[in-house]
Parts: C-alpha cells; structure tokens; sequence
C-alpha cells in the first residue's frame, strides 16, 4: 500500500512534530543519498509486502494510550511495517553525525530509521515513535535501509528486558516482519546472504543524540546549533530554566549526571552495548541503538562482543564508563560555541565522574547485600573480579548465588573449604584448582566477615540482593535460538522470552532451565559470541 494513503482515526491519539515544527528542515522532500544542512529531512518509508505482527508490548501500547483492538488488527502491522500512516503522522529522518570508533565520520543519520512523530498521552507524557528498516532515507549511505529479522528479533527482546532490569531505555512497541529478504554480509568476509525482513517501532521521549549537536557544530552552523538546544530544552528539560548560557551548563550537567547512572546500570546486570558511538549516545541517558550488544556470561572486563571492534577493543565491557565520558567529552566540544569557555564545561564533565563513582560503589555494595559502602570494600571488590576473571565465571549466576552464603557457618575456622565455596560453585563453567578454590574461600570468609557488619539476617540480605542481582537475562544463546526458530516463522521463543524476562528478578521454577550456564556449543557461535554491525 502507498504510505501517503493516510488514515484519520479519532480513537486512535494524534499524532505531531515538534522537532519538524520548530527546526530547520531540508528543503528536499525525496529519499536520495546527499549531504543536507538541516535538522531533518521529510522521507517516506518503503511500503513492505506482507506485513505481520510478530508480537508487541501491550505495556508500551498503554503508555502511548493505544487501543488493544488497534494493536491486534492487520492495520497496525500496516502502520507499523511503514505501509500505512495514521492521524497526522509526517515521517522524517534526522541529521546528526557522530564519532566512530573514536575517529569524527561526518554526517551519519537516520539512515534506515524514520521517524513517525509523538503522541500525548493521558499523562501529558510525550513519546516518540521510530521505524526501525523501513527503507532508505538521505542518510543511507548506499545501503538499503532496510533490517533483518535475527537484529530486530534482539532489539525488540533487549530494550523491553533492559526496561523491567531497571536499565534506562528505549522501549518497543512492536517486532513487525515484511515478507520480504535482504541480503547482508553478517561478518563483512565476502559471504552476503538472503535472509528475512523485519521492522521494530521503538519508542523514547524523543531520538535526540550527541550527534544531533555535533554535525551543526561540525558545520559551524551556530544558528541551527542554538536553535536545536534551545528547543531541547523547551522540550525535554524545561525543568532546568528558561534557554540561555546557565541552563546550558546546567543541561550538559543533567545529560553528564543520567549518562553515569545508565553506565552503572549496564555495569551491574553485565552489559556490553557493543558500539558505543557518540551517534548511538542519548541526550535522555538512556540505552538507544541495541546492535551488536551482548551479556557478559564469563566475567571478562576485556570482553566485547562486536567483531568490528574485536582488535582495539575500544568498546569492552571494562571501557565503558570512560568511552562514555569520552563521549560527553564531544558533547561538550559540541556546544563550546554557545559557552566560549572551558572552565564551566570542564565543571559539568566532573559530574560525571563523581555520579559514575558514587553511582558504583553503591551499586557494588548493594549486590554485595551491604548497606553503605566503605572505602576498605574497594579492596574486597577488587580481589573478587581478579578471582573471577581468573576463571570462567558466570557473572549472573556468582552473584545470585552469593546471596545464599551462610554467613555464621562461612566464618567458623572449622569450616572447610569445601563446603564455604559450594553455593556459588555453579557459576563456575570448569571445575577450580585448589588454588584457585582456596582463594575463592579466603574471599567468601572475609566478605562473610563484612556481611555479619551490617548486623542484617541472611534471608533478610538475600532478599535484599535478589532484588539487585536479576536470576535472568537475554543470554546471548537465548536470544541466537529465539531466532533460529522465528526464521522458520516459529515465534513460540521469544513470546516465552518476552514473559519470561518481565521478572528478571523473580525465581519463575518453571523457567529455571534459563537461568543455567551457556551451553559449550554457543562459545564460539555467530550471534552467540560473536555479532557485527551488519543487520
């Protein structure tokens, strides 16, 4: 069907722009690859030829006040295939740019997303909605706009898991197949292949980014510059003050202060975003861009689970809270223009450091079941990731099972080894030297020892830590067979999935058989280990 068919439908919110209506936009209205000078560009999505609705959040339905009826009736996978727009909804595609692997790539953009608009809903709460592969836009680089299932499979399952761990976030409305292939080069190596379509409709208070700031600035475009933070926070922080050169500061502080607690965050349920360019950064503090991400199930800080980044590393799973800062960094050099000093950007780039450290240690105290942080805990912290590293060690199942360590027992001198290291010996993937087993002892006793400080109960604290340290997560396995399945149009997974981890903290017994250890087979296996930026 012809997208530009539009629908007006008054049970149904409407939908507008804000961005379109208050920035520059290009002049242009086609989708041809070019360089624009301007905020956005209007674009059209490629109408699909056979959308279906895999599944949908009804939780993120309600949040945009969409009917049920809507949600389970062949309209909505045309809508949200990009086959069909409703009650005022103008698409566009964004301008930003972004660093790259630390390297300035010039203009980027939406270049297979297109925007639908926002709605309001009852709340007065404002949600932007998002096509992700819904054809090419001026921003495509040659590609062809479009996603593939096994991808948006992930980002569909990742943003909805991250939201209920507590994991600032885009959400998704709906994983939509398009009964069509693309071809794509999962790991750029000459072997392309025909695989199927999908489209997921993400949702966040809007899509603004880092790179959004940078290409104006890049183009010493101070104007557009202005006018586009300005607008931001008219929009999105207007609790800070009215636009000016203070409310500046006090924004850059803001993006500086939610950026660290969304590091935390990923730090404590072993997240590894995988690409952390500045055009995949949030001006929300908000994880946006699920690609090749993974979960750390052997505790390795060097870990990343991106090929592309697999000789630098610079993206590892222990670089996170610096590329991050690295990244505001940016930012700030962004609008340096509209500051003219360094004193003040300096003083907002501190905050985060102090909100990232502050933000750890209590995260850290907390999975450990201690009440405050004391500055002789890092020591402790310390001599468990060098003892976890040094094997291979679950980190998801380690500190879930760290909650039922029996303290009194733990500290008796007269305890064996043994039986102090038997609670979390199931986090362990190969059986531990008697080295390596003494030590974990040695470490068990003298955090035993601190735990006992607290003066709390064992079930008390284990109550406690099971609310920090989730039972379940999209174990990288997990997600690679909810996609071998739903590539033979079976779906049956990631509904199972999709249940499963909307209580990632709960014991669920009869879904324990995914919360064990990853299978052998999925060590080295593509989509399990090992993911690119092809999708």
């Amino acid at each position: 069907m012809n997208p530009d068919s539009r629908i007006i439908d008054d049970t149904l919110p409407a939908f507008k722009s804000r961005f379109t209506e208050s920035l520059p936009g290009d002049l242009e209205q086609s989708n041809r690859l070019r360089q624009v000078d301007a905020c956005y560009s209007y674009v059209k999505p490629t109408p699909v030829a056979a959308p279906k609705t895999i599944i949908y959040s009804r939780e993120v339905a309600a949040l945009l006040d969409l009917p049920l009826t809507f949600c389970d009736s062949p309209l909505f996978a045309e809508v949200m295939a990009g086959n069909r727009l409703i009650n005022n909804m103008q698409p566009f595609a964004m301008c930003y740019g972004g660093h790259q692997f630390g390297h300035w790539a010039g203009q980027l953009g939406d270049g297979r997303a297109i925007n639908l608009g926002e709605v309001e809903n009852k709340l007065g709460q404002h949600w932007a909605l998002q096509l992700k592969g819904a054809g090419p836009t001026p921003y495509s680089r040659n590609a062809d706009g479009r996603a593939v299932l096994r991808s948006s499979v992930r980002e569909y399952l990742c943003s909805e898991a991250m939201h209920h761990l507590g994991v600032p976030t885009t959400r998704a409305l709906s994983l939509v197949s398009t009964g069509e292939r693309v071809v794509r080069d999962m790991f750029y190596d000459g072997n392309p292949q025909y695989e199927p379509g999908a489209i997921v409709c993400r949702v966040a208070p809007s899509f603004i980014r880092f790179g959004n700031f940078e290409i104006l600035a890049s183009r010493n475009r101070i104007e557009h510059l202005q006018q586009l933070l300005d607008f931001t926070i008219n929009t999105e922080f207007s609790f800070l003050g009215p636009p000016g050169r203070d409310t500046y500061l006090l924004w850059l502080t803001e993006i500086c202060r939610t950026t660290a607690l969304m590091i935390v965050e990923w730090l404590r349920v072993g997240f590894v975003h995988g690409v952390m360019n500045t055009d995949n950064m949030s001006i929300h503090g908000i994880t946006i861009d699920y690609g090749p991400y993974g979960w750390i199930e052997n505790f390795d800080k060097q870990w990343t689970p991106n090929t592309t980044d697999s000789s630098q590393r610079r993206y590892r799973f222990g670089n996170q809270s610096p590329i991050a800062l690295w990244n505001l960094m940016q930012l700030a050099n962004a609008i340096y223009p509209l500051v003219n000093e360094d004193e003040p950007l300096q003083q907002a780039l501190a905050v985060y450091t102090e909100t990232f450290t502050n933000g750890w240690q209590k995260m850290m105290a907390a999975k450990l079941g201690l009440n405050h942080y004391r500055p002789e805990d890092g020591a402790l912290i310390e001599e468990l990731e060098l003892i976890l590293q040094a094997a291979e060690t679950d980190m998801t199942i380690f500190y879930r099972q760290l909650a039922l360590l029996d303290t009194a027992r733990t500290i008796l001198p007269e305890t064996a080894e043994t039986i102090i290291i038997e609670p979390v010996l199931s986090a362990f993937y190969h059986d531990l030297s008697d080295n390596h087993a003494s030590r974990l002892a040695t470490w068990l006793r003298q955090y035993a020892y601190r735990r006992r400080m607290e003066g709390m109960d064992d079930s008390d604290c284990r109550d406690r830590m099971n609310l920090v340290n989730p039972k379940y997560v999209l174990r990288n396995y997990l997600a690679q067979l909810a996609i071998d399945n739903a590539e033979k149009e079976d779906y049956s997974m990631i509904y199972q999935l999709a249940a499963l981890l909307r209580k990632p903290y709960d014991e669920q017994p009869e879904n324990e058989d995914y919360a064990g250890l990853r299978p052998d087979w999925a060590k080295k296996r593509a989509g399990c280990s090992r993911l690119s930026c092809s999708s």
